[in-house]
């Protein structure tokens, strides 16, 4: 399964542009090197309420699965990434950072002055790293297997996440900005090659199922839905549709619980060389989450 990631890069100078970011991108390679999709990447001072506006915006409305933030770790007065981590993450994971310092600590003695911090916020897993491109890469390393089956545990449906998916049942989840989808899409390395994007808002209708693909004129009238989806399934079905010709870009948003009629389903964007085959992607990518990713019980 894949996963989307999101590289924050914490300087003062670099956000003047005062100093090339060199972290930023070697975060990025090796986040795309070991599968992840990076979507989303920032440079921001080493101010707490600014981290932890990107932080949250990154969980909250990015639905990003993996934010790595590089910088603001260290013991100087302006460092206070963990800090802001700390601030907006619900879980602490203190044995990532644990293993990066004890990584650290077998190739400099001063790895053991690394403040990083980790947490998960939501479905979001976030990482703090060292602003060196050489020991952000280091202890990168030092745990993104670990990562990889923490993605795992984190996306599952398990007893483990019983009492915080009945937690959210009861709320509303936040629909995405396609505005924000669309600058970052066009923002990706492969913006150059799409001509066109397309998207899908799918929503509760009033008119049940029944009625409208069966033709029962008697059908009552819908007044809400149950809605759930298996994440491993839509993961797989985006990567496919991912891989069709002429498609360089693809985002899904899926919505889970108690809805009502009007409220948001799905949202899908896909972006593409030439109109026939953003067309044909979009069809084949809602046909395959609404026939085989996706759980609709109907309320009358």
């Amino acid at each position: 399964m894949s996963y989307t990631a999101a590289i924050l890069t914490i300087s003062d100078k670099g956000a003047r542009g005062e100093r090339e970011d060199k972290s930023g991108p070697v975060l990025c390679e090796l986040a795309a090197e070991h599968g992840y999709q990076v979507v989303y990447t920032a440079i921001i001072p080493d101010e707490k309420d600014q981290i932890q506006a990107e932080l949250i915006k990154c969980s909250d409305e990015l639905h990003v699965n993996l934010v790595l933030t590089t910088g603001g770790t260290g013991f100087s007065p302006r460092d206070v990434t963990p800090e802001a981590t700390l601030a907006v993450v619900e879980r602490e994971t203190r044995g990532i950072p644990e293993a990066m310092r004890m990584e650290s600590m077998k190739i400099t003695p001063r790895g053991c002055l690394s403040r990083s911090a980790a947490g998960i916020r939501g479905r979001t897993l976030i990482i703090n790293l060292p602003g060196s491109p050489k020991a952000a890469r280091e202890n990168v390393l030092a745990v993104i297997d670990a990562i990889q089956h923490g993605m795992e545990m984190l996306m599952s449906e398990g007893s483990a996440d019983c009492a915080q998916t009945q937690d959210k049942s009861a709320q509303k989840k936040q629909r995405p900005s396609i505005d924000a989808w669309l600058n970052e899409a066009k923002k990706d390395p492969n913006a150059d090659q799409i001509g066109m994007y397309l998207t899908h808002n799918g929503v509760v209708r009033r008119t049940a199922k029944a009625q409208v693909r069966a033709g029962e004129a008697d059908a009552k009238p819908v007044t809400g839905m149950h809605f759930t989806y298996n994440a491993a399934k839509m993961e797989a079905a985006v990567a496919e549709a991912k891989h069709m010709p002429g498609i360089y870009y693809v985002k899904a948003w899926l919505n889970e619980g108690e809805l009502a009629v009007g409220d948001d389903i799905m949202l899908v964007l896909v972006g593409g060389d030439i109109r026939p085959h953003v067309v044909d992607a979009l069809q084949a990518l809602v046909g395959k989450l609404k026939t085989e990713c996706v759980t609709e019980l109907e309320r009358a």
